[in-house]
């Protein structure tokens, strides 16, 4: 192969290479803030969570639970911090104990259990939205299924 050739088959291995750190470098970072955290990972694990125990599928309000407490700690790993608040310790202290009688109520397969600590989680979330300003996000026991394409009932 000729210097030319080598010259220019150099130049479009380095050019190939350059080019995806040059698009990454043309794209705006995307920094999803809280809220969009909770509406997109907490929310639907909360909805689902609840669906699953209304139900009675301890299975799946079992998987329900661990996800959720996932996406909490994934929202506290991204915004460690809101204004003054520390995330983690909002998080901690107001769903530690209601995830926990969750965890409870689910191995117990107990439905009376589980309403009332879904209860104590939903409510443990709005008062974290009034603490932080933003009382006019009010969480509720799902009334109807978002999820239409998911059957929320224990497989027979």
């Amino acid at each position: 192969m000729g210097n030319s050739r080598r010259s220019t088959v150099a130049i479009a291995v380095v050019a190939a290479l350059a080019a995806p750190s040059l698009a990454t470098a043309q794209q705006p970072a995307f920094h999803p803030g809280l809220g969009d955290l909770m509406t997109a990972f907490v929310q639907p694990r909360h909805t689902k969570l609840g669906l699953a125990g209304n139900d009675k599928n301890w299975l799946y309000a079992a998987y329900e639970l661990s996800e959720l407490r996932e996406a909490f700690d994934d929202v506290a790993a991204i915004v460690p911090k809101y204004r003054d608040s520390s995330v983690p310790d909002l998080i901690a202290s107001t769903v530690k104990q209601p995830l926990a009688a969750l965890d409870q109520a689910i191995k117990a397969k107990d439905a009376n259990q589980f309403s009332v600590a879904y209860g104590q989680l939903t409510a443990s979330c709005n008062a974290c939205h009034q603490s932080t300003d933003h009382a006019v996000i009010v969480i509720q026991a799902p009334t109807a299924t978002a999820f239409p394409d998911q059957d929320f009932r224990p497989t027979r």
